[in-house]
C-alpha cells in the first residue's frame, strides 16, 4: 500500500513497568511466550501490505533494536522504503520542542521525500489484530481529515482509568476528548490523516507549544472533521505491572488466544532457532504456554514460559510468567510472579505475589 506511509511513536510509553522497563522501552517487552509488544502493531502494518514504517524511538532502544532489525521477519527488509528506527538527535543543539512532537520537528525531511499521501500514526501499547486496510479504506470513503480509532468498553479495568477517551457526536464524529471513568469510548492511540494535514498540525502545535500531536487535532475540531473507526475485537491496553500480568495471564484461556491469534491476521516476530521444550520424567504440566528451548523437570501450572527456561526438580511454577532462559532452581516454589529475564530463584525459596500485585523479578537479579 504506496500510498500510506506507517509511524509508530514511542515518547508517551516510557518506564511504565517497572522494573521490566528498566533496561529496555515497553515496546520491547516481551509478550504472549514468544512476542514482544511491538510485534503486533508491526505485523498489522505488514498484514495491510504498509511498505515504509518508522519507529520514532526516545530511549533505552537498544533491546528493540535487537529485536525488529532491519524488519526482516515483516518483510520490511528492502533496498528502499522498509523500516527505518529513528532515535533522538543528542547533538542537536537547538531549542527542540517536548513530547511527540520532537520527532515529527527532526525528521520532517524524511516525511517530505516520501511519496507516501497519508499517514497512519500508532504507538504500541495497545494490542490487538486490527485490519488498517479496512480502517484506511473506510479513512477514504469518509472524505474526513482525520480517522481516529476507538474501542466502546463493555467493562472498564483498572487499565483504562487514565486512557483518554473520546465525546462523540449522534453522527460518530469527535467533538472532545476526556479522562472520565463514566466515558467508555477508548481512544487506541491509533489515527490516519493526509501527510500535508499532519505537517500543518505539527508546525501550528510547535507555533503554539503544544506537547501533543493529538491535542493539536482536538485543539482543531472547529476547522477539522475527525471521524471515528469503531473497533470491537481483542484489545489488551499494557500500561501497568497489573494489566500486564492479567492481560498476559488471559492468553491461558483458549478462547481468549484464539481471539488474538486468529488465522486472518498472522503475528510475525524474530525467530529464534530453539530445540523443542523437553520434559523430564517427573515433570508435570497443565494450563500453561512453554515455549521452545525449555527444560521441565518440576511442576509447571497455568504460567507462561519463554524460551530457555529452566524448572528444574521439585520445583514449581504456578500463575506466573518467566522470561527467557531464567531458572527455577530445585526445591523452590513460586506463584503470581514476573520474572525478566535470565534471572535466577535459587534453591528452596518460596516467592508469592497476588492477582493486583504480582512479585517482579529484574532482569539477571539473583533471589
Amino acid at each position: 500500500m504506496n500510498r500510506l506511509i506507517g509511524i509508530i511513536h514511542l515518547d508517551k510509553e516510557q518506564d511504565f513497568l517497572n522494573e521490566l522497563t528498566a533496561f529496555r522501552c515497553g515496546a520491547a517487552l516481551p509478550f504472549g511466550g514468544r512476542y514482544r509488544v511491538i510485534d503486533f502493531v508491526l505485523s498489522n502494518m505488514a498484514n495491510a501490505r504498509i511498505k515504509n514504517i518508522l519507529i520514532f524511538a526516545q530511549q533505552k532502544y537498544r533491546s528493540l533494536v535487537d529485536h525488529v532489525a532491519t524488519g526482516k521477519a515483516w518483510n520490511l527488509e528492502r533496498k528502499k522504503g522498509g523500516l527505518s528506527i529513528l532515535p533522538p538527535d543528542w547533538h542537536e543543539r537547538a531549542e527542540q520542542p517536548n513530547g511527540d512532537l520532537q520527532h515529527f520537528h527532526r525528521n520532517r525531511h524524511i516525511l517530505e521525500r516520501d511519496g507516501a499521501e497519508y499517514v497512519l500514526l500508532t504507538g504500541t501499547q495497545h494490542i490487538c489484530t486490527i485490519d488498517y486496510e479496512n480502517v484506511f479504506y473506510e479513512h477514504l470513503h469518509s472524505g474526513h481529515d482525520v480517522t481516529v480509532v476507538y474501542q466502546p468498553l463493555a467493562k472498564q479495568g483498572s487499565e483504562h482509568e487514565n486512557e483518554r477517551k473520546l465525546v462523540l457526536t449522534d453522527d460518530g464524529l469527535v467533538s472532545g476528548a476526556v479522562i472520565d471513568p463514566a466515558n467508555r469510548n477508548v481512544y487506541m492511540g491509533m489515527l490516519i490523516l493526509k501527510k500535508s494535514h499532519l505537517l500543518e498540525l505539527v508546525d501550528d502545535c510547535l507555533s503554539r507549544n503544544r506537547q501533543s500531536f493529538f491535542e493539536g487535532i482536538i485543539a482543531h475540531l472547529d476547522r477539522l472533521t475527525v471521524g471515528t473507526y469503531r473497533y470491537t475485537d481483542y484489545l489488551s491496553v499494557i500500561n501497568s505491572i497489573e494489566s500486564y500480568y492479567k492481560h498476559s495471564m488471559a492468553l491461558l484461556e483458549p478462547a481468549t488466544y484464539k481471539e488474538l491469534f486468529h488465522a486472518l491476521q498472522t503475528v510475525y516476530t524474530k525467530e529464534k532457532d530453539e530445540p523443542p521444550a523437553r520434559f523430564g520424567t517427573r515433570a508435570r504440566t497443565s494450563g500453561s504456554l512453554i515455549a521452545n528451548g525449555c527444560i521441565i523437570e518440576g511442576t509447571v501450572e497455568n504460567s507462561i514460559l519463554f524460551g530457555g527456561v529452566h524448572v528444574k526438580p521439585h520445583a514449581s511454577v504456578r500463575n506466573s510468567i518467566i522470561m527467557q532462559r531464567s531458572t527455577i532452581h530445585e526445591g523452590s516454589h513460586v506463584s503470581r510472579i514476573i520474572a525478566d529475564k535470565d534471572a535466577h530463584i535459587t534453591s528452596k525459596r518460596i516467592i508469592r505475589g497476588t492477582v493486583h500485585r504480582p512479585y517482579v523479578i529484574a532482569k539477571r537479579k539473583v533471589m
